[in-house]
């Protein structure tokens, strides 16, 4: 691991550091040009050190430690409104040596490397879809990504877990013969990859299944588990039977406990979780699916399930 204290990269090279990253190109002058107000003020770089040192503490362990996490939160918080919402994007470019020395430490390809990083330019390019301002949308989820607890492999992602307590019982009852404290990977399914083929999915649980037992061969993943609202079985209603994401529900076996969650197809189908019901699209079956099930005053729940891996 780098033994020297995080620094940003020179104001020349940031931008071949961010494009790595996949950070929009809308966003790099700026990125470029704040660069100067964090590195001239003493309290700013102490304060991206502080948020660098609680992101890579026990770096590569599949869960954070929540008191760290909750200070790295509160640090970003601290940052100088001067920076917009361009301060974690540089917490993250701080941190990213210390990413690389640990995958390159496990053996981890730089092509793996790179498509898992570049997840940081994804959750940006929403930030301006949403807010149409630079930013980083959601930093605290790409924590897991910095950590080196979750990786991506062909069209899915997959996250370096536990069971927890009150999944145990949940899974149990779905027919999964397991405890608290079993590693399993969980499955995320990120945006601006294309279509959720059937094809693509069974190409990246390969690819994942190769990578965790030669990487990680020291944690058993008997089961692959996903809590998403694209496992919530009323797309049934609305959805083909051959439509990818009824053909990516098929792939778990169901778990019951569900969470009402009506904003989460709304964010992530529209853009915004904040859309107004009455307005929303109606362009494609998985638009209409959405907006007209809340339209008839239904909800939309996360699902829960699990297949052996």
């Amino acid at each position: 691991m780098p033994q020297n204290r995080p620094v940003l990269p020179e104001a020349d090279d940031l931008p071949d550091v961010l494009l790595d990253l996949a950070v929009p190109h809308e966003d790099i002058n700026a990125l470029v040009g704040l660069r100067g107000g964090v590195t001239r003020d003493a309290g700013t770089v102490r304060l991206l050190e502080e948020c660098v040192q609680e992101l890579v503490r026990d770096l590569g362990e599949p869960a954070a430690d929540p008191e760290h996490m909750r200070r790295f939160g509160e640090g970003l918080a601290e940052a100088p409104r001067a920076l917009g919402g361009y301060f974690a994007a540089y917490v993250f470019v701080a941190a990213l040596p210390y990413t690389r020395a640990y995958h390159r430490e496990r053996g981890i390809p730089a092509e793996t490397t790179r498509h898992t990083l570049a997840d940081l330019g994804r959750n940006m390019a929403s930030h301006r879809r949403r807010h149409g301002t630079g930013g980083v949308r959601a930093p605290r989820w790409l924590v897991h990504h910095f950590r080196g607890e979750l990786y991506q492999l062909g069209r899915l992602q997959f996250e370096r877990a536990t069971i927890g307590q009150r999944t145990a019982p949940v899974l149990r009852s779905a027919g999964m013969d397991a405890g608290p404290g079993e590693p399993c990977l969980n499955l995320h399914v990120p945006d601006y990859r294309g279509p959720l083929t059937p094809a693509a999915c069974d190409r990246s649980l390969g690819l994942a299944r190769e990578f965790f037992r030669r990487h990680f061969p020291e944690e058993p993943y008997r089961a692959a588990t996903c809590h998403s609202w694209l496992l919530d079985p009323r797309l049934k209603r609305y959805l083909a039977a051959d439509s990818n994401i009824v053909r990516f529900q098929e792939r778990f076996r169901a778990a019951q406990d569900t969470e009402p969650a009506d904003e989460e197809p709304v964010r992530f189908v529209f853009g915004n979780p904040c859309l107004p019901v009455e307005g929303l699209p109606r362009r494609t079956s998985l638009e209409r699916a959405v907006g007209d099930h809340l339209r008839a005053g239904g909800h939309w729940y996360i699902g829960h399930g699990w297949f052996p891996f």
